[in-house]
């Protein structure tokens, strides 16, 4: 017993390692890929009411240009969780960089409405991966501030807002939409110059038996931030114990996706719905979709609401007068901005009050804010309760991306989060097609009511998550 090597976990070697100059440089990568998805999908607040007025297009054409980006990020969402499972966390977000990259740039210089579609469609599949990005960065971080630098990561996205809408002030009275189009792009070429920096994923590696290969990305690690890996030797790490005890879960009926390492997508799709993780499978697809159906409506809400062409004689919030471009850019420039302190109050609560009470706190806090919208209100009140709104649902939506791939293990960690951002997409894919159509045809009251309900869903369903990943290392 006494000549046996001490057998470390890869939480125990992070933890050991700290957060250093290496999480630092792949916080930077990973977030350059959370800023390129924000400035595409903010891209959507701008180009719809630009190509209508150009070609022509009818309102319910302006609203499939945003719902069919979220039915490529359906199918994304699904393919490159798969893809990192069983390939690699690299090779996942090689090609959603690569697809959203190629397609934006194609979408600038689309010649017509079905060729922009069609383009809007790729990229969608592409940003659909973003999600590989979250969960590969997640996995470098050490368990007792996993929380506070996930809400660091996720400020890329609010980055992203607040630059596309500065930047689409400036380029669109200029020089137009597809301009705009172009440069929103550049993003995601940036981490095709990098990726061959990149590293793997220790944990990936050591659930496919490649533990010396983790081990060279330890030791990298360890040099970088300049301190020392654990004595002994690197072996896989496990939470079953843990997690059966707070999920009242027999262990011998959840071994089998533990070790789950075959490339079967059904096998592994279905590994989600096991007793063990069912639960919290459906719950997070509830709050998912509530949570994206929210946090678009309320972007492209703001912009409805501030449009050119939106003149109602009753029931709608901002005078009857029309606003010109500039007082859109402004509207959308200032709601972007509240995803700061939405992220602020999701870095306090997240690793104080917990995951659960952070999510259904913000949720229902959000309701409150769309509330007043029921009624006619000036227009200074409208741009403050929709900045508040989309504070709260911006701090909800960061916790849900930490939230997830903490609850499972990491055979089918990016295939869980994927399937479930894969539910969020349908949320946004529904959000302009029905809500935001109801404000186009001057029923705000019926479109705030609807999104009431579906955000106070979301919230309920938070409550009944049976687990908090507080402080826990991750599941092997």
């Amino acid at each position: 017993m006494g000549n046996e090597a001490y057998v470390y976990t890869v939480d125990e070697a992070l933890l050991s390692l700290g957060f250093g100059k290496f999480q630092t440089l792949v916080l930077a990568y990973a977030g350059i890929g959370w800023l390129s998805e924000a400035m595409e999908m903010m891209l959507l607040s701008f180009v719809g009411p630009a190509i209508r007025t150009e070609w022509g297009i009818s309102d319910r054409q302006e609203s499939f240009i945003s719902s069919v980006v979220f039915a490529g990020m359906l199918i994304g969402a699904c393919t490159w969780g798969f893809v990192s499972d069983n390939y690699g966390r690299r090779m996942g977000f090689l090609f959603t960089a690569l697809v959203t990259s190629l397609a934006g740039f194609a979408s600038a210089i689309a010649p017509n409405y079905i060729c922009l579609v069609v383009f809007r469609f790729v990229v969608g599949v592409g940003l659909g991966g973003g999600h590989v990005l979250a969960s590969w960065f997640l996995e470098f971080i050490p368990a007792p501030n996993r929380g506070t630098w996930m809400i660091v990561f996720t400020f890329f996205w609010t980055v992203g807002t607040i630059l596309q809408a500065a930047v689409a002030w400036l380029v669109m009275p200029l020089f137009g939409w597809r301009w705009l189009v172009a440069l929103s792009s550049l993003p995601s070429f940036l981490l095709l110059l990098f990726f061959n920096a990149t590293p793997e994923s220790p944990r990936y590696l050591c659930k496919r038996d490649k533990t010396d290969e983790a081990m060279v990305i330890l030791s990298r690690i360890a040099s970088m931030n300049e301190a020392s890996l654990p004595p002994g030797v690197l072996g896989l790490n496990s939470l079953q114990e843990d997690y059966a005890s707070s999920s009242n879960v027999n262990l011998s009926e959840a071994s089998p996706l533990i070790t789950t390492k075959g490339k079967d997508g059904l096998k592994v799709f279905l590994d989600l719905l096991s007793p063990k993780l069912i639960r919290s499978t459906l719950l997070l697809w509830l709050v998912f979709f509530g949570n994206a159906f929210g946090y678009y409506g309320v972007v492209l809400l703001t912009s409805e609401l501030s449009g050119t062409t939106r003149k109602c004689n009753s029931n709608l919030t901002r005078p009857s007068h029309l606003q010109d471009d500039a007082s859109l850019y402004r509207d959308v420039f200032l709601t972007s901005v509240a995803e700061a302190p939405g992220l602020l109050l999701a870095a306090l609560a997240v690793d104080k009050v917990g995951r659960k009470a952070s999510m259904y706190g913000m949720l229902f806090t959000c309701c409150a804010f769309l509330g007043p919208l029921i009624w006619p209100q000036k227009e200074v009140i409208t741009t403050a309760l929709l900045f508040g709104a989309r504070a709260c649902v911006t701090a909800s939506f960061n916790i849900i991306y930490i939230y997830t791939p903490e609850v499972y293990p990491t055979s089918v960690r990016s295939t869980g989060m994927g399937v479930a951002t894969a539910i969020g997409r349908i949320g946004g894919m529904v959000c302009p097609m029905v809500a935001v159509s109801l404000v186009e045809n001057c029923r705000q009251t019926e479109a705030i009511l609807l999104f009431e309900l579906v955000v106070f869903v979301a919230g309920v369903a938070a409550t009944f998550f049976s687990l908090e990943t507080k402080g826990r290392d991750l599941m092997a």
